[in-house]
């Protein structure tokens, strides 16, 4: 039980390396979902095997291995609420994830036999939050830090929003799990295997809590009260109170993360602004949520990548902590290493995005048509009706409790798109095959033409691979659509996420949405494909497509159909704005 500087005691379970023959590192992790370290019967020793590889490549050459529950989880006393932001450069005497992270770091140092003063601090999706906030101003034995699948804003594009369009069934199952019973993970009692129907039946966001958190849950009361980017989500948001890598800075990520696909892309540039030392370095891989510290990395779903990724990383891992905690190594890191799909091979490189990609607008046509020339036709639009009665599933169901018994959260993100393919209100734009391959390396943007019939409306967009219609690979991936990039937007928040407005019906707007950093290579033989849809239910709450100034607080009959259109024409014309490298 570590004390903190106001009182409050850590729990805190430390692992010692048995038999070191010289002093060796501390390394840290911060974590609001128990801090068992690994079972051993005794007690008292643990193969390091019991880590697998992640930890485990690392532990055989000796580090202190310590884990902490954070304030007011599991053993650990005080209390918790989800994702403060840091306050103790500003309050004086204030406490935060910060000072507990230097004082944690302060104690192991002074009273752990044979450490040799240098300490790191990791983790993966809270924990790599915690990370990221327990490197700012930081202890002078942390000489490094790797925030992993990290949350940064959670209004603009991770966890509980993204691009101000709430997540619905993740941000009330999660909020639930964490803050029903702040000394255990809880599942909230669903009554039935597949929620689609019941997150329908559910009805307005309102009988949430009227039904069933009764305003217990904090973080869900926090969503019904600030609906906009006011100043709880701009406090809130990583953005605001870090700058800079003041230590040498991980920062890793997966393009089909499920959950924090955003963060370590958002952090890594935005610190990267500020990076004198050259302390800030990215890895992206082909990941879901975490997907780099458990099994090989060798496929996601049906996706398989012709080698084992999630090594590779761990041995890269493995080079940095060396390097940082014992001198191991010449210290030289690439800036930037992503993996490109497609081709299936590791990439480095001098900057990220490289300054070597060019943008090219690919464009959508009236015949459901994509090319890269722009339309000269004067008029010309596609429309689809959008009913919130029956919103496009966001993957095929049964939809599972996110981690109930059998889900397939985890790899939702390369599922086959075909399911929605052939819905009336999902609207495809095509190439034709591809006769060269295509490398698309950087950041994806959608500039979206359309208007709604109603007052407001959700855009997804989907950028898509579409593999031939006989892949002579393999033949069950057969016009197989893997989605490469997805995203939605919430049309109120167009000109502004703090001060949303009501969508003019009828009228023609440019939508901007931000499709994320990939790295892919589309295939001679395939088609690049995009899809447009207004529903992606129920990760996405139903916009009741009829303006309302708090949709937590919409009536069942604000919930109404609209037309909504998509414009391909030479004043209106959308596109995907592509960063393609030269071949």
């Amino acid at each position: 039980m570590i004390p903190m500087r106001d009182g409050i005691r850590l729990h805190t379970v430390i692992l010692s390396p048995v038999g070191a023959k010289h002093d060796v590192p501390v390394l840290l992790q911060r974590t609001p979902y128990g801090a068992n370290g690994s079972s051993a019967p005794d007690d008292t020793t643990i193969n390091v095997q019991a880590f697998g590889t992640n930890y485990g490549i690392m532990l055989k050459e000796g580090y202190f291995l310590v884990f902490q529950d954070i304030r007011g989880k599991y053993k650990s006393e005080g209390n918790m609420e989800i994702h403060q932001p840091l306050i103790h450069a500003t309050q004086k005497g204030a406490v935060d994830e910060s000072t507990d992270t230097w004082d944690t770091v302060d104690w192991l140092i002074k009273n752990l036999k044979g450490n040799n003063g240098k300490a790191g601090i990791l983790g993966i999706s809270y924990p790599g939050w915690l990370a990221l906030v327990g490197a700012v101003d930081p202890h002078p034995a942390l000489k490094t830090s790797s925030e992993q699948a990290c949350m940064s804003d959670l209004f603009l594009g991770d966890d509980f929003h993204h691009n101000g369009a709430f997540r619905l069934s993740y941000g009330m199952e999660y909020t639930y799990e964490v803050e029903f019973d702040k000394t255990t993970d809880s599942d909230f009692p669903f009554p039935q295997f597949d929620l689609y129907d019941w997150y329908l039946k559910l009805g307005s966001l309102k009988n949430v809590n009227d039904k069933y958190f009764h305003h217990k849950i904090p973080t869900w009361n926090n969503f019904v009260k600030h609906p906009n980017y006011d100043e709880f989500w701009q406090k809130n948001s990583s953005l605001n109170y870090i700058q800079s890598a003041q230590i040498p800075q991980l920062h890793v990520g997966g393009y089909y993360d499920q959950e924090d696909l955003n963060g370590p892309q958002l952090m890594y540039g935005h610190m990267e602004e500020k990076d004198k030392d050259n302390y800030n370095h990215l890895i992206l891989g082909p990941w879901n949520h975490g997907g780099w510290a458990r099994g090989k990395g060798d496929s996601l779903g049906k996706i398989s990548y012709g080698s084992a990724t999630a090594y590779w990383f761990q041995a890269l891992q493995k080079k940095w902590f060396d390097y940082w905690l014992k001198g191991i190594g010449d210290g030289k890191f690439e800036e930037a290493y992503c993996f490109q799909t497609g081709s299936n091979q590791w990439k480095t490189y001098r900057t990220w995005p490289p300054k070597e990609a060019l943008p090219r607008k690919l464009y959508t046509g009236v015949a459901n048509t994509a090319s890269f020339e722009k339309p000269t036709a004067l008029t010309g639009s596609v429309s689809y009706v959008s009913d919130p009665a029956k919103p496009v599933p966001y993957r095929t169901q049964p939809i599972e409790a996110t981690y109930g018994t059998g889900s397939r959260w985890r790899t939702w993100h390369v599922d086959d798109q075909r399911f929605a393919y052939s819905r009336p209100d999902v609207i495809s734009f095509t190439m034709e095959k591809l006769t060269t391959a295509l490398t698309v390396t950087g950041k994806v943007t959608a500039h979206l033409f359309a208007s709604t019939s109603t007052t407001d409306a959700d855009w997804v967009v989907k950028l898509i691979d579409v593999y031939p219609d006989f892949d002579s690979t393999s033949l069950t991936m057969s016009g197989y659509q893997l989605p490469v990039a997805m995203e939605v937007f919430r049309g109120r928040f167009r000109k502004s996420f703090s001060n949303p407005g009501p969508l003019t019906p009828g009228k023609p707007e440019e939508f901007i949405i931000d499709l994320h950093d990939i790295n892919h290579t589309f295939k001679p033989g395939h088609r690049i494909m995009v899809q447009v849809q207004s529903s992606w239910f129920p990760v996405i709450d139903r916009n009741p497509q009829k303006y309302v100034a708090n949709i937590f607080e919409a009536k069942e009959s604000d919930f109404i159909k609209a037309t909504e259109t998509i414009y391909c024409n030479s004043k209106y014309a959308t596109y995907i704005e592509l960063p393609v490298m030269k071949e």
